[in-house]
Order: structure tokens, then C-alpha cells, then sequence
């Protein structure tokens, strides 16, 4: 393997820990014996092609120094290739890194973990998923959360999560149940009317929310999460237990484990790793093994899943 390492830099990342991440987690690197060069564009569709360029050119690995939105460009640069991803997770929700056990917060940690698997066995390959020509690695989202997200993305002001809170409490009393037609690994389309439709390669998304609680990165196959035409009153009682998963207990909520699906819905926009995707209808399917990852500890993440529901009392 080339001793070459490319760093592949959101100095935006964190509210700006990515550009100061990117100094201790080059410093481990160079020590290790590694010759490190940074990517950075100047915006998402340079940065890939910059990414893309280095990857052609033979780096020995691409190392995303960002939260989720590079990771998910990075993947677009190695998913199906040969080339090793590494990650230095300091953005906000870093959802891709807790799944698979790679360190948050701390580059110089990141960094040398990341050396030890480029000198070690090969790296482990996980699954990813893949909508259209995207690939992603946590969740894709469509129905009520990626209406949050569309109305987030429109609102100017305040800035950070807080737009993120508004555009929920407007959803929330907009809330309607979306008309999806879904078809299974190639099976019958299936007509419901569904508050959301998550299909997770990974167990969680949005900053720790295990909506797909019990999807593994290693076994070939999506976990389908449809949450059910419910009452406002109903989804705000069940939504705080997305962050432990015990949601997948509830009888609204049903899970489905597949290859393959298409889904479809009028209107609705689907987001994976958090990044736009477009409007449905898509197709979309698990690729086993599309991508190696260094440093990754835990390819199948613990999972409490869903149990017996507890009503709220």
C-alpha cells in the first residue's frame, strides 16, 4: 500500500472544529510514517471531484475530516473501490462514525487509530446503502422527518438546530399522513398511508436517534422502519424513545428487513446521511461489503431493540 494519505477537510464542519481537527489528526498520521496531503473545495461538488481525483490517482487511503455531510461525499468517492475510508468525525450528529465505533470528538485519537489499520489486516468492509447512483451508510429519510428538514433548509433564521426545531413544531401542526406505495425485494406494491418510511443501513441519524434500532452494517440487508398514520398527540409521546429505539415496540411501528425496495410518494423528498437525495419514487438496495473502513471497532452496533411498548403514563 502507498504511503500516501489524503485528508479529505470541511473546515466548516462543527462550527469550525474541522479546519483545528485536521492538524492533530494529520500530526498522528505523519508520525506513524505516512505522507499526508489535504483535499478541500470550495464547495460539495469540487470537494468530490477533488476527492474523486485522489482516489484515480491511487491514495493510499481518503480520510474525511468532517461530520456526516463529508462523510457522505467521501463515500461517493470510495463506495465500490478498493481505497480504505478513514474518519475523523467532528461535526454535529457524526452518526456514521457512533455506529461503527470510531471515536468522536478527538482527531489525534482518530488519527492513530486510522494508522494502526493501515499498517494492520486489512480494514473491515461494511454494507452500504444505495438510492439511484447515492450511496449512504446510516439512513434515508422520507415522509414527516425529511419534511422537517425541507422546511429547516428554507428557514433563514435563527441558524444552527434551533430552524430545526421550529420547522418540527411547524410540521407538527401540519402533520398528515403521506400516501406511499412500496414494493419489497421485487414483491406486490403495497398502498399505506404512513407518518414516515426510514430504510436504515446503520441504526441511527439526526445526532443519536436509533430510528432503525436494529439495522446491522454487516448482514446484506436494509431495515425498513414505517411509522404509521398516526395522531400528534401519539408522535409526541413516542418520539423521545427514537433515542434509545424502544420505539420499535410501539404498535404503529412496524420493521422489515429486505434487499431491495422502491418507494414512492407524492411530493416527498428523501434525505440519506442527511444530504438531499430528490422527490421519491426511488429504488433503493443494499450493496454487502462496499466499503472498508478503518479503525472501525464495532461493524454491528448494540442494539436495544424494540420489546413490549410501555405506554406513557
Amino acid at each position: 500500500m502507498t504511503s500516501e494519505i489524503t485528508l479529505f477537510v470541511n473546515p466548516a464542519a462543527g462550527r469550525g472544529r474541522g479546519a483545528h481537527a485536521a492538524a492533530p489528526a494529520a500530526r498522528e498520521l505523519r508520525a506513524a510514517g505516512f505522507t499526508v496531503h489535504a483535499v478541500v473545495g470550495e464547495d460539495a461538488p469540487d470537494a468530490l471531484r477533488r476527492a474523486r481525483r485522489a482516489v484515480d490517482a491511487g491514495t493510499g487511503a481518503l480520510v474525511a475530516v468532517g461530520g456526516d455531510g463529508l462523510v457522505s461525499l467521501a463515500l461517493q468517492a470510495v463506495a465500490g473501490g478498493t481505497t480504505p475510508l478513514g474518519v475523523i468525525a467532528v461535526g454535529t450528529g457524526n452518526d456514521f462514525a457512533r455506529t461503527l465505533g470510531l471515536p468522536v470528538g478527538d482527531p489525534a485519537r482518530a488519527g492513530r487509530l486510522a494508522a494502526a489499520a493501515l499498517k494492520a489486516s486489512p480494514a473491515p468492509a461494511i454494507d452500504l446503502g444505495r438510492a439511484g447512483d447515492r450511496w449512504f451508510g446510516t439512513i434515508l429519510a422520507s415522509g414527516f422527518d425529511s419534511r422537517v428538514s425541507d422546511r429547516g433548509n428554507r428557514i433563514r433564521l435563527p441558524v444552527g438546530r434551533l430552524r430545526y426545531d421550529l420547522a418540527m413544531l411547524a410540521e407538527l401542526a401540519a402533520l398528515r399522513p403521506v400516501p406511499y406505495r412500496i414494493s419489497l425485494d421485487g414483491g406486490p406494491v403495497r398502498e399505506i398511508e404512513a407518518t414516515l418510511v426510514a430504510v436504515g443501513n446503520g441504526p441511527m441519524y439526526g445526532g443519536g436517534m436509533r430510528m432503525c434500532a436494529g439495522a446491522r452494517t454487516d448482514d446484506g440487508l436494509l431495515d425498513v422502519v414505517v411509522v404509521g398514520a398516526v395522531s400528534r398527540r401519539t408522535l409526541l409521546r413516542v418520539f423521545p424513545r427514537v433515542y434509545r429505539g424502544t420505539h420499535l415496540g410501539h404498535p404503529a411501528v412496524t420493521v422489515e428487513r429486505v434487499r431491495s425496495l422502491t418507494l414512492e410518494a407524492p411530493g416527498t423528498t428523501a434525505y440519506a446521511d442527511g444530504e438531499p437525495l430528490g422527490r421519491l419514487p426511488l429504488t433503493v438496495r443494499c450493496v454487502p461489503g462496499a466499503v472498508r473502513v478503518l479503525g472501525a471497532v464495532r461493524p454491528v452496533p448494540e442494539a436495544p431493540g424494540g420489546g413490549p411498548y410501555e405506554a406513557d403514563h
